[in-house]
């Protein structure tokens, strides 16, 4: 994956994020850094295995399903268009969203697209979106096909990221899985015993080398490569070898041209199920098998599993801690679990660490893996 007119990947030129801690970026990873959480109770007329623990954005509950996508999205994405310097009308733009389920459980079923649709004409963009749709990996592999689309020299700038909602159908159909935790989020700790859901948004501008330099732009970071692997194991539950984080990983790191050895910070899944975090672990120690060991954090406890979302929020996270060289603890983290092979902050501080290349780690049901290399820029 190479932009042929400034190396590898696609720069980075603009990033924000709505999340349960706020939408300000510096605000919020101020907060993450802190230790702070955005779940909290909110009410449910159903039964929930979670005692009705989420995590939601600034927005008033009564806007309903679809409003509340479409505003989340536009407000997160107008920030990121801003945070590049570029007008939201500019023909240049390509729109490339991703959602798992957005607002369409709950509402009459009508396709996964209509939402970009409906957010790209309210906002004036001059082009269609391109949606994607691969459950918690949605937005990752948005951030993987607009990077491929700038490589291609198909676009100069690619708008993408992912927006998705708490509403009464996933929480009804996760407490039916049995993945919600009756009590928190605790990603790799001995005691985790499920998520907690969350909605978010999080948009990154993706730019062509040479469009960047022409206008004067602020390289954030560097996407500089991407990979997926899909293990067809089950409609919900992965591979428990690990198979398909050791291919999306190392397919990533082929593309950025890195190897494992220096990489200084990966941002894993960690959704706090066991199923899901003993794969991950099993993974990660097969594909960092020498070599300095990076540092590991995870976000979903204080952002909520943002679903579609969730990749997005990820990235734009290992963008900052490449900024910072150091990782927000992890929510409810207090004792490790076994034989979970990287280091992981413990306590309430910051953990620092060294390196300019991060990955960004998603699992998403139906077997969707996608990891996202992302480097610091001078």
């Amino acid at each position: 994956m190479s932009d042929p007119d400034g190396g590898p990947g696609a720069l980075v030129t603009g990033m924000a994020w709505s999340t349960a801690l706020g939408s300000d970026l510096e605000e919020v990873w101020q907060a993450l850094l802190s230790g702070a959480t955005g779940v909290a109770p909110v009410p449910s007329e159903h039964p929930l295995r979670s005692d009705e623990a989420a995590a939601v954005a600034d927005l008033p509950m009564d806007l309903g399903p679809e409003r509340r996508q479409y505003e989340l999205g536009a407000r997160t994405l107008r920030a990121a268009v801003a945070d590049a310097g570029l007008d939201i009308t500019d023909p240049r733009l390509r729109l490339v969203a991703g959602t798992s389920h957005g607002p369409h459980l709950d509402v009459p079923a009508d396709g996964l697209d209509r939402w970009g649709e409906t957010l790209t004409a309210g906002l004036g963009m001059a082009r269609p979106p391109l949606m994607v749709s691969t459950a918690c990996s949605a937005a990752s592999d948005a951030l993987l096909v607009g990077a491929a689309l700038i490589a291609e020299g198909e676009e100069d700038i690619c708008v993408v990221g992912g927006v998705d909602v708490l509403t009464p159908a996933k929480r009804l159909g996760h407490s039916v899985l049995g993945t919600m935790s009756p009590t928190a989020l605790r990603a790799f700790d001995m005691s985790h015993d499920g998520t907690v859901l969350g909605e978010g948004a999080g948009f990154v501008v993706l730019e062509r080398a040479r469009s960047a330099r022409a206008r004067g732009a602020r390289p954030r970071g560097r996407l500089s490569g991407a990979g997926s692997a899909n293990d067809a194991v089950g409609p919900t539950a992965p591979d428990p070898t690990g198979d398909t984080v050791v291919r999306a990983v190392t397919t990533a790191l082929a593309a950025a041209g890195r190897d494992t050895g220096e990489v200084g910070v990966v941002n894993a899944h960690g959704s706090g199920t066991p199923v899901n975090d003993d794969t991950e672990s099993r993974g990660l120690a097969r594909t960092f098998t020498h070599g300095p060991a990076p540092v590991v954090f995870a976000t979903k406890g204080a952002f909520g599993h943002t679903l579609g979302a969730t990749g997005a929020l990820e990235a734009i996270a290992v963008l900052l801690a490449l900024r910072e060289q150091r990782v927000p603890p992890v929510p409810g983290l207090e004792t490790v679990m076994p034989h979970f092979p990287l280091p992981l902050p413990t306590g309430a501080a910051p953990l620092p660490f060294t390196g300019d290349v991060g990955l960004s780690l998603t699992l998403g049901f139906g077997g969707f893996t996608t990891c996202l290399v992302l480097e610091a820029v001078a």
